[in-house]
């Protein structure tokens, strides 16, 4: 731990602004000189006293709850106390003041109550709680998830993995690749033995069972990173085919202004909506074509931005137009551009519009409807989530950042570098426990703990290495 990490820390725990409650969080190591100077009185564990909140002078700042909760019983594994007050911001920072103060005041030894009380700096009460061993890594980002949930969907998915049903799973994993490191670092210490550790143990079938559990948690994880961070969907086509009509429909709300005239949208006009709880960050954008108007033209360029940093596209099609061969025309340039510019793993929907005025068009692919009646909203909203990759998992997903996948993913990689080293004849064990180890700690990386130490602890526990 850092210096810092010893200091006992407070702020403010309620959002900013008003509210019926305010609560002051204090958490460090023995806090009950703090209390004792503040209240003149010990405080029960755990137990909610309603007392008046006092200045240096006795008077009365405001009335509340003082609740302590003596480490390791907490939160953040130390000793915590929490003022709950009423929640106006002038309140709060005179409760936090006067925490402050009483903790420089001399105690009998003429030492000050609590030496070093200082505001926290943001997480630091999470990160507390991670050092302490309360939670882990996972967990702790999941408390930020949690908070910035924007779909029901994600929250739950949060909730999930802040209980540690995520970490549960990381856990399993890394506890079959140490077994299995353990029996292959015990087969490169005793190569006289006449044992074969590997075989004996179904080494195969050991790594054959990780890598399927593995696929399981990725596939869960992939969703539950997908419902926190969803998918930037920008719509593109040629003006007046009913993009701004479309995000309007799909927000079910008159967020862009809609005219029959041509380059009423100059710039990017953004919303984000949830299909089946995935959030979908839907743009709409200036209509596409060449033009002499400076401002149009800023935002055409803003337009293929947007497009450029897509990860699902929806061209716009106008089925009223298409026997004109001028507007077939500008449809060719934009499908041409976007077949250079997009990355292939970007895809790209056919959405053809106007389905209301022109009842008997078909389009051969894409999705056919009228922003006008809604008619093919929800193929369209289906056609999204299959493009995101979106199933919901059967045992419910798991919130996940990138770095989460970024780590599962090198994971698999060396699960199946060392799933080639032990079915090779020449059985380069070396090699196999090096990528075990490797695969070992990018899941350590997800919860934030391990150490090699563990490892030879398992060892020593498991084989009778002084034989």
């Amino acid at each position: 731990m850092l210096s810092r990490h010893h200091d006992p820390i407070l702020a403010i725990a309620t959002a900013p602004g008003r509210g019926a409650v305010g609560i002051v969080r204090v958490s460090g190591k023995n806090l009950l000189a703090l209390i004792d100077a503040l209240f003149g009185r010990s405080l029960p564990a755990r137990e909610a006293l309603y007392l008046p909140f006092c200045d240096a002078a006795g008077l009365a700042i405001d009335k509340g709850l003082a609740i302590f909760f003596p480490a390791p019983h907490s939160f953040t594994g130390e000793d915590v106390l929490e003022l709950q007050a009423h929640g106006g911001p002038l309140v709060l920072q005179l409760l936090l003041a006067r925490c402050i103060e009483v903790a420089q005041q001399s105690d009998s030894k003429g030492a000050p109550v609590l030496p070093g009380l200082r505001l926290a700096n943001a997480g630091e009460f999470s990160e507390r709680a991670f050092l302490n061993d309360k939670i882990d890594l996972a967990q702790a980002e999941a408390i930020a998830d949690l908070i910035d949930a924007s779909t029901e969907a994600a929250a739950r998915s949060a909730a999930q993995s802040l209980s540690g049903a995520f970490s549960k799973e990381i856990h399993a994993l890394r506890d079959a690749i140490i077994h299995l490191r353990m029996l292959v670092e015990a087969t490169l210490d005793f190569p006289e033995e006449e044992i074969d550790f590997l075989q004996k143990a179904d080494a195969k079938g050991q790594l054959d069972r990780i890598q399927a559990a593995f696929q399981s948690v990725f596939a869960r994880a992939s969703q539950g990173a997908l419902l926190r961070e969803g998918i930037k969907v920008v719509i593109a086509g040629q003006p007046n085919a009913g993009k701004s009509s479309l995000l309007n429909a799909l927000a079910g709300a008159e967020l862009a202004i809609v005219t029959p005239i041509a380059g009423t949208t100059r710039d990017r006009v953004q919303e984000t909506i949830q299909i089946e709880g995935v959030p979908i960050h839907v743009i709409d954008t200036a209509g596409l074509r060449a033009s002499e108007d400076t401002v149009e033209q800023i935002g055409i360029a803003r337009a293929w931005e947007a497009i450029a940093a897509a990860d699902v596209v929806l061209f716009l099609h106008d089925l009223t137009r298409l026997d004109q061969a001028s507007y077939q025309a500008g449809d060719a340039v934009i499908a041409a551009t976007l077949l250079d510019k997009l990355p292939t793993a970007v895809p790209v929907i056919d959405v053809w519009n106007k389905a209301d005025v022109m009842t008997s068009a078909t389009a051969e692919s894409g999705v056919t409807l009228s922003a006008k009646t809604g008619t093919g909203l929800d193929a369209l909203r289906q056609s999204l989530l299959q493009a995101a990759g979106w199933q919901a998992p059967a045992g419910g997903s798991f919130i996940a950042r990138e770095r989460h996948l970024q780590a599962l993913r090198r994971v698999d990689t060396h699960c199946q570098e060392a799933a080639t080293h032990l079915a090779s004849r020449a059985q380069a064990l070396d090699l196999l426990a090096e990528e075990l180890r490797l695969a070992q700690g990018a899941l350590s990386e997800i919860t934030g703990e391990f150490s090699s130490d563990d490892l030879l602890g398992v060892i020593f526990s498991k084989f009778c290495i002084g034989k």
